[in-house]
């Protein structure tokens, strides 16, 4: 339960504390006072988002600190489960700085917001107007029965196996779609990868292919010249050769007269030997080279090939027409891939379908078999309520598909009246009717959920007389097994509390700020009295105010 709230810059609140204890507590003060910004600042230290709109004194920063005893309501598992201290009283804080950066701590261990947000949860129900007005909401009425019927474990598997249905077959779609697009070119990327791997282009092949290309063009010209140096240098009348010999020959008849001319000669050997070399290498390239016209055209050809490849693929050279081939390859095998990805994917979509259908099954199974017990306690509620004809029937329809709460469609019908058929409230509730119906329920979820503290902001919109009084009752009973905050305008309902506090407005250090007070025995007579007497406080609004106060 909620043991002390302490409030520092925030909206119209200066500082306050304010030092709660268990039972029944409301909160009164007139129209515009500041009650709701207690709730509003509650709400933060349970996780609400904030920005510096909250902040009173623009330059400071807004901090508000709740102290909780969660003593005996199994909570140490979720401190153990985020490494939190944990502690029988336990401090929840926010801080929002002056640039509207927000802080949050447990225990002055700095967390996350849905860290604290989830155990705010588990601590605090605040139940604001907007929500009893949000009960016309089908989605809401749902969210109510699930909640009732202790749904919270399987629909969380539910909407696991659900979102995973559905990316399966986002996914699968895709894929179809994907394969569509490309079923169309297969033929075509075939037809290319075909054609490459044909050719079976070499890396190096193009220049080998041009360099025979030039061979083969001048084939003639070439034979020509070689055959025309081999006879000069060894095989016509007076070639260089034999003329060269012939020189030695003479030389060495003097070499031994002549140091100098023996080493020429020697030279002149040496010299001989190679130019015979040259002729035989000569006169055997001259009868290899041939002029072949039907090579000449496969050469000219494969080149034209390997060029007009390179063209229609826009790369400069055969390494870049070779990473085209492999991309071509890869996407070929890809699409080869894609039944057997599309069979998968679409296996794994049947398989997170069918456990979805099982869960939702179970869901609707829990739904309908808590329907009938929710029934007869709210019809017993409206009864102490002064609906004595109050009758109310939860409707539940299966739809035609899942959704991600299911397949059962959910109508809260009621009838106020006796005669009248129950019809949906999203048509024939009143404003009283409407708040009635929810505090019936809220009812019947706080015994259910055993939460430690329920905050009622205003929940008797539309309830007046004989039926306020009737409501406190409720709202005392309520608070037998959990710390009940109410702010409320009724007299009758601020009588049944075990602890009041009054909000006001006061002007100081030139501005308007809201201040909270504890009221004493006597005080809360006044009070009482002046919303008895629309702020007259006559003798006969103390005498019912006294009378109010000593039913609780």
């Amino acid at each position: 339960m909620l043991k002390q709230l302490s409030i520092n810059n925030y909206i119209l609140i200066k500082h306050l504390e304010l030092d709660l204890s268990d039972g029944f507590t409301v909160i009164t003060g007139e129209t515009g006072a500041g009650k709701s910004i207690l709730v509003g600042a509650l709400s933060l230290i349970l996780g609400k988002r904030a920005d510096t709109d909250v902040l009173l004194d623009k330059e400071s920063k807004c901090v508000i600190e709740g102290t909780f005893l969660v003593k005996d309501y199994g909570l140490e598992s979720y401190f153990e489960e985020h490494e939190l201290d944990y502690e029988e009283l336990t401090v929840l804080r926010r801080e929002i700085n002056k640039q509207g950066k927000s802080r949050a701590f447990i225990n002055d261990t700095p967390v996350n917001l849905p860290v604290l947000k989830t155990l705010g949860e588990k601590l605090v129900d605040i139940h604001s107007q907007h929500e009893t007005l949000m009960l016309n909401e089908l989605g809401f009425q749902l969210a109510i029965l699930d909640d009732l019927a202790t749904n919270t474990g399987l629909l969380s598997k539910y909407s696991d196996a659900y979102t995973r249905y559905n990316a399966f077959k986002s996914d699968l779609d895709l894929l179809i779609q994907k394969e569509s697009g490309m079923r169309e070119e297969e033929d075509y990327l075939k037809f290319q990868f075909e054609e490459m791997d044909a050719a079976a282009i070499q890396t190096d092949e193009i220049e080998k292919l041009e360099g025979e290309l030039k061979l083969l063009s001048h084939a003639e010209e070439i034979k020509g010249g070689l055959f025309n140096a081999t006879q000069a240098l060894s095989l016509s009348d007076g070639n260089i050769l034999d003329n060269l010999l012939g020189q030695i020959s003479s030389l060495s008849k003097i070499a031994g007269y002549h140091q100098e001319v023996s080493e020429l000669k020697g030279r002149l050997e040496s010299l001989g030997i190679e130019m015979k070399d040259v002729a035989s290498e000569l006169e055997r390239l001259e009868e290899s080279i041939q002029h072949d016209p039907q090579r000449l055209e496969e050469v000219s050809s494969r080149i034209d090939l390997i060029y007009a490849l390179l063209q229609k693929h826009k790369v400069n050279n055969i390494n870049e027409l070779l990473q085209i081939r492999t991309q071509i390859e890869d996407r070929l095998l890809g699409i080869s891939n894609l039944d057997e990805d599309i069979a998968k994917l679409k296996a794994e979509m049947e398989k997170a379908g069918e456990e979805s259908l099982k869960l939702a099954s179970e869901l609707s199974k829990k739904r309908k078999n808590v329907v009938p017990l929710i029934e007869k306690e709210i019809r017993v509620t409206l009864e102490r309520l002064g609906m004595e004809d109050g009758i109310f029937k939860i409707m539940i329809s299966d739809l035609e598909k899942l959704t991600s709460t299911g397949y059962d469609g959910v109508s809260f019908n009621f009838s106020a009246n006796k005669g009248s058929k129950p019809a949906p409230i999203t048509k024939i509730a009143s404003g009283g009717e409407l708040s009635r119906l929810m505090l019936a329920l809220k009812s019947l979820i706080t015994r259910k959920s055993l939460l430690p503290t329920i905050i009622l902001d205003e929940i008797d919109m539309g309830v007046s007389g004989d039926i306020a009084a009737k409501v406190g009752k409720l709202l005392d009973s309520m608070s037998a097994n959990m710390q009940l905050i109410a702010i409320t305008h009724l007299p009758q309902i601020a009588g049944r509390a075990g602890k009041h506090f009054k909000v006001f407005k006061k002007y100081a250090d030139d501005r308007t700020v809201s201040g909270v007070k504890c009221l004493s025995d006597i005080e809360r007579i006044d009070e009482i009295a002046l919303m008895l007497s629309n702020e007259d406080l006559s003798e006969a609004a103390k005498t019912t105010a006294k009378e109010l106060l000593a039913k609780k």
